[in-house]
């Protein structure tokens, strides 16, 4: 089945294409792109088992079997088809991961192998090998690639690894670095370009990253939650936490192991009743009395009222849990104007 997006049928082009080699070049080139009726791609090693010759020897008949296709007669009858997938990769960006491509084009992997073959047929077909900071790419434009290389490296040099960023901004702060016109900042065309990047990721709920930091390739409990109650915003139960990492993430998350992971990392807090918060949200951590003891601490004496208005913005209690501590006199003491203060 074709793709949607091309006018050919890829299965009668690439018959053409392939009508003047020789039986086994036929077959080595329908083997390394999937072109049979099992569209799965197989490697230099096991074609050469198959005919008891080498994996070089087999490079070299594929090679050999490309440069006679562009020499032949069916390959200028099919230059149509080159300029309608030029016209594509420049419609999308100009430089677009393979993955991504190729899904452009067709659906299913069969369309998609033929198409693959014509990228590297068509002389306007630049491929890029993936490395460690980008995927396997296709570009059409030397100059294209080289910007968005470049403004991919520059946002990942000031991407932090505890960065999340919503794709709204990391596509504005992506586009600030690309020195392109005007009508090549759609941002379908922008996130496209994001999706090159192996260096950054975007995670499940649509913020992006350093693809190595937790809050991106999240891998338990505790990034999960840290994600979750980031969204929510404001206090979350733990109860609710885990409901929800099941039904964003698919992962099954027991409510006594959720409350039993999040009370041991340092970047929750407890805030009472089984609600927590992130720590970087400004919240005191320990208990109670630790709140109260680093208020007094850092403000010096307080009120009554005053402490418990106070610490109820820290933690979700009961007025009568507060006065309870504050009668605690190896910890507070009382002067003669009410006021509250650390011991020693």
């Amino acid at each position: 089945m074709s793709g949607s997006n091309i006018t050919f049928k890829p299965k009668q082009i690439t018959k053409s294409l392939l009508s003047p080699l020789a039986p086994r070049a036929r077959e080595v080139i329908v083997g390394r792109f999937g072109l049979g009726p099992v569209p799965e791609r197989k490697t230099l090693d096991a074609i050469g088992k198959n005919y008891g010759i080498t994996r070089e020897r087999v490079r070299q008949i594929e090679n050999f079997a490309i440069s006679a296709i562009k020499k032949s007669d069916a390959f200028k009858t099919a230059q149509p088809v080159f300029e309608e997938l030029h016209k594509h990769v420049v419609s999308l960006g100009s430089i677009v991961s393979e993955e991504d491509l190729l899904a452009y084009f067709a659906k299913d992997r069969a369309t998609q192998n033929h198409i693959h073959l014509y990228l590297v047929l068509g002389d306007a077909f630049n491929k890029h090998k993936e490395d460690d900071h980008f995927r396997h790419r296709w570009s059409v434009d030397h100059k294209m690639a080289a910007r968005v290389h470049d403004a991919l490296l520059s946002l990942h040099e000031e991407v932090d690894m505890n960065d999340l960023v919503p794709e709204s901004e990391m596509i504005e702060r992506f586009v600030k670095k690309l020195e392109v016109p005007g009508n090549q900042k759609k941002e379908e065309t922008v996130r496209r370009w994001l999706e090159i990047s192996k260096m950054l990721g975007r995670n499940k709920l649509g913020d992006w990253g350093r693809v190595e930091s937790p809050n991106i390739s999240a891998r338990g409990i505790r990034d999960y939650a840290f994600l979750i109650i980031r969204r929510h915003g404001s206090p979350m139960h733990f109860t609710e936490v885990a409901k929800t990492i099941s039904e964003v993430f698919g992962k099954k998350a027991h409510v006594a192991t959720c409350h039993n992971e999040l009370i041991k990392d340092s970047r929750f807090i407890l805030v009472g009743r089984g609600l927590y918060v992130l720590s970087e949200w400004g919240y005191m951590g320990g208990v109670v009395r630790d709140v109260i003891s680093e208020l007094l601490k850092r403000e010096g004496p307080m009120t009554k009222q005053e402490i418990v208005d106070r610490v109820m913005k820290e933690r979700y209690v009961k007025e009568n849990t507060i006065v309870v501590n504050l009668q605690n006199t190896k910890h507070f003491k009382k002067d003669e104007r009410g006021r509250y203060s650390v011991v020693g």
